[in-house]
């Protein structure tokens, strides 16, 4: 009897635990429910405040909240470069809205696209005769784009500007695997598909060096002249052609050498930069020094409108890396995007506008979208393109069902070429002593082997496959422009293009944005103004998945430091090369199969921190070690 009452003692107490546990978390979701939800009656007189303490991206990854719960890391934020644009553009209209003010103390980046579309859109709220203002520890690139087209630029005292300009290195990884023995067999058509080159190169090839040079040089220009129309004082010459002339003729204050080249107008600290502020749209009631009145982001977006008055035109959004499976958003999952086309065949939409924001993927992920595509197109209805910052390779696959295609001049496109990649180990499991033997009944049996290795039969096989995937790219293309196989494989064979010169090629039809395609699109299906609406196929609003991560973003942003300086740009570059190291050992696998993928196209905000990248990267060093070993 005494055992049985502890027993029962016990499970009442396992009972009360959870139904406490429960009642915490109901309580929880209540708060965070009346707190963090987008309260239209926020919005007050003031400013607007855009706190981009993250990226600005086509569309945001999609996060785990309880990844997050479980301590696995808060992943970077992310912002929909659509809702930014709307957020300014509305801004400048309403009489509530006295000046914007943008925060760029964490802002981590954005494609160039973006960039130059935001800019526009605070153009605007300059042409209104309301002021705009910038305030970050140090400028880079992508913030100082969006800073000169501010009408006051503020940095603080110990920090300034740097601008780079586009270009760097990349890893190639040739020699380390010769030392860990490893047989990388690599399969590709195309001169210019460089993609493959870090695993059979020990540098960078003249051919892939002239097509990314031309890029790059394209994407330097119109960075520099779209600061020089929008800040006519910055002298860019200074800061990029003798950056340490430059320094030193300031004494070595960067603030100060920031001031003298035209990109920053005052020096102040987040407290001097918010009296300013407060002296154009009235101090917080209540506040401290240097606090205003102000609306932020998201109270702001949920006080807005939405347009639904006439007919829709769907839109799809194909961003990120092209891949097989439901992944995303963030990433292109093949069959979630064909899955959102799909269920909108019963849809009356009027016309169908594809948004490519891909340096592309899986040759069959794209396929999958690509017929979908088609799909809607057998209703009769016009389909155009619209090319974000990048839209290679894959992303040019899935854009060839479009009649018309739209892209930016800053646009990365074309990469017309396909490739695979398969490793082998025969010769590292040698050098331990470890050999393979078998039976074989056929060339295919066993194939492929990644430990015993590639057979010829097997090595012409798949480089057969890679040259028939080739061609039909081409052929799909040729048919989508109007052009023969041999003309396309004149301005394919891999090579990348900006979106002028894709323009002139003929890869590309008309230069403009987002905007100008679906006014083409509702042009080509005969509809005036306020006769249609975009509809956005396949955005599920969650709306308790982003109050969770909403409430954790806000704890972790209590710790956050900034991550301003040149200790900031220097921790964005170990980022950026930890993630690029990641990918290439992903890629080196060859888990996803025949690719179709622009690796060398320049990489626009950076992608946020995942959990199996982590991993992917402690493998690699795991493998390093490996070698180290075997050279005892």
């Amino acid at each position: 009897m005494i055992f049985a009452r502890k027993v029962w003692a016990i499970l009442v107490g396992i009972k009360d635990a959870f139904a406490l546990l429960f009642l915490l978390l109901f309580f929880w979701a209540l708060y965070a429910v009346l707190t963090l939800r987008p309260n239209p009656g926020l919005v007050r007189d003031g400013a607007l405040l855009l706190k981009l303490d993250g990226s600005i991206v086509e569309e945001p990854a999609k996060v785990d909240p309880f990844k997050m719960l479980l301590g696995q890391g808060t992943p970077a934020k992310q912002f929909r470069e659509r809702d930014v644009v709307r957020a300014i553009e509305a801004a400048a209209k309403d009489e509530r809205i006295k000046a914007v003010v943008l925060d760029l103390d964490e802002f981590t980046g954005a494609g160039q696209v973006h960039l130059e579309r935001i800019g526009a859109a605070l153009d605007t709220v300059r042409a209104a005769k309301k002021p705009v203002l910038a305030h970050a520890i140090a400028y880079t690139d992508g913030s100082m784009l969006l800073a000169a087209h501010a009408s006051e630029v503020w940095a603080d005292p110990l920090g300034g500007a740097v601008v780079a300009g586009p270009g760097g290195n990349r890893l190639y990884y040739k020699n380390l695997l010769d030392r860990l023995k490893i047989n990388v067999h690599v399969f590709k058509v195309g001169t210019y598909k460089s993609a493959v080159e870090p695993y059979i190169r020990a540098d960078q090839s003249p051919e892939a060096a002239e097509a990314l040079g031309a890029v790059y040089a394209r994407l330097w220009d119109d960075y520099r002249a779209n600061i020089a129309r929008a800040r006519p004082k910055a002298n860019l010459d200074l800061p990029t052609k003798d950056p340490a002339a430059w320094l030193q003729a300031a004494g070595g204050d960067t603030g100060a050498a920031a001031v003298q080249a035209g990109l920053v107008d005052h020096l102040g600290d987040r407290t001097a930069f918010g009296q300013r502020v407060a002296k154009l749209v009235g101090p917080e009631i209540g506040g401290r020094v240097g606090e205003f009145r102000k609306t932020d982001l998201d109270p702001w977006l949920a006080d807005l409108d939405e347009n639904t008055a006439g007919k829709p035109i769907g839109v799809i959004t194909i961003a990120g890396e092209i891949v097989d499976g439901d992944a995303g958003p963030g990433q292109a999952g093949g069959d979630r995007i064909a899955k959102a086309l799909d269920e909108a065949l019963d849809d009356d939409l009027a016309a169908l506008v594809v948004r490519v924001d891909s340096p592309g993927g899986s040759v069959l992920a794209s396929e999958r979208i690509r017929t979908a595509i088609l799909r809607q197109k057998a209703k009769g209805i016009p389909v155009v393109v619209s090319m974000g910052n990048l839209a290679a390779s894959g992303g040019y696959w899935v854009s060839t069902p479009g009649t018309h295609i739209f892209a930016e001049p800053s646009t990365i496109t074309g990469s017309i070429g396909i490739f695979g990649i398969i490793p082998t180990f025969e010769n590292a499991l040698a050098n331990w002593g470890v050999t393979s033997d078998g039976v074989k009944t056929s060339p295919l049996s066993g194939q492929p082997d990644v430990f015993g290795g590639l057979n010829p039969q097997v090595e012409g096989l798949v480089q057969a496959t890679i040259e028939n995937g080739y061609r039909r790219f081409i052929g799909l293309v040729g048919q989508s422009r109007g052009k023969t196989p041999e003309q396309v494989d004149a301005i394919g064979q891999g090579r990348i293009w900006d979106g002028g010169t894709a323009r002139q090629l003929g890869l590309v039809d008309q230069l403009g944005g987002m905007e100008d395609a679906l006014a083409y699109a509702a042009k080509a299906a005969k509809l005036g103004d306020g006769e249609w609406h975009p509809k956005y196929l396949g955005e599920e609003d969650d709306t308790f998945r982003t109050l969770l991560v909403r409430l954790l973003e806000r704890d972790d942003d209590d710790s956050r430091a900034s991550s301003g300086g040149i200790g900031g740009i220097v921790a964005a570059q170990q980022a950026a090369l930890a993630e690029r190291l990641v990918h290439d050992v992903a890629l080196l696998s060859g888990q996803g199969g025949i690719q179709a993928y622009c690796l060398e196209c320049p990489a626009g905000a950076p992608p946020r921190a995942d959990r199996n990248r982590v991993n992917a990267l402690q493998a690699l060093v795991e493998l390093a070690g490996f070698g180290a070993k075997s050279r005892r």
